[in-house]
């Protein structure tokens, strides 16, 4: 699942980006309000970790401004603000949950994983399209009794494909998910990524094929047999 965090403290904002890629997740980190607000508007999040008091826009802002645009994204405000109509100020302002500064990592990571199960499309950690299974938790890719550890980028092309089977998903869109909004990485990254999950597949036995589409971009072709 992928994740902003916003958090003007670069020192916090390092620390808290290395714990949620730890612990699998999709992190997108930037440390002043405006940043934050503009990758909101994409809508590419499954959640938004936001403090409150950020240079160029405020946490409280920026959820205002996203809730009136219709962006339903869960979000959680961070911040060292503890009195009662604070936190109700938040609250009302569109977010879901609200954690006060200090804070334990085991708490944080329990509330991320409430928000993201009050999301129309919680992701259970083991998704499967017939006997192909994607453990979420080991990045593994599965067949029958047959697994196969992929690499963290690999893993996070094959969880879109496998999310959207026969569906075309432009190369663009891979690099932006994967590597980021601003990243320098260029096309033959992504090739080279997906070679090495082909591989994989093969040599896994699985009856999935990532297919290319000139000028439009990858998409997974899933073709389970028929059990008698």
């Amino acid at each position: 699942m992928k994740l902003l965090l916003a958090e003007d403290d670069k020192k916090l904002l390092k620390s808290l980006t290395y714990i949620l890629e730890k612990n699998n997740y999709i992190v997108d980190s930037v440390s002043n309000g405006k940043d934050a607000f503009l990758c909101a508007l994409t809508g590419e999040y499954d959640g938004i970790i936001l403090d409150i008091m950020m240079p160029g826009l405020s946490g409280l802002e920026i959820v205002k401004k996203i809730r009136q645009k219709k962006i339903a994204i869960p979000v959680i405000f961070l911040t060292a603000r503890t009195e009662v109509y604070q936190r109700v100020e938040g609250l009302d302002a569109g977010a879901d949950d609200y954690l006060t500064k200090p804070f334990s990592i085991d708490e944080l990571l329990a509330r991320v994983r409430a928000m993201l199960r009050r999301k129309d499309n919680y992701r259970l950690n083991m998704f499967n399209i017939g006997d192909c299974i994607l453990n979420r938790s080991t990045y593994e890719l599965c067949y029958v009794k047959n697994k196969i550890l992929l690499s963290k980028k690999e893993f996070q092309i094959m969880e879109m494909l496998m999310e959207r089977p026969k569906e075309i998903i432009p190369i663009d869109k891979i690099i932006t998910r994967v590597w980021g909004w601003d990243t320098d990485v260029d096309t033959s990254v992504v090739w080279v990524h997906i070679s090495n999950l082909r591989k994989k597949i093969e040599v896994l036995g699985a009856p999935l094929k990532i297919c290319f589409l000139r000028n439009a971009g990858y998409f997974l072709d899933a073709t389970m047999e028929e059990k008698s």
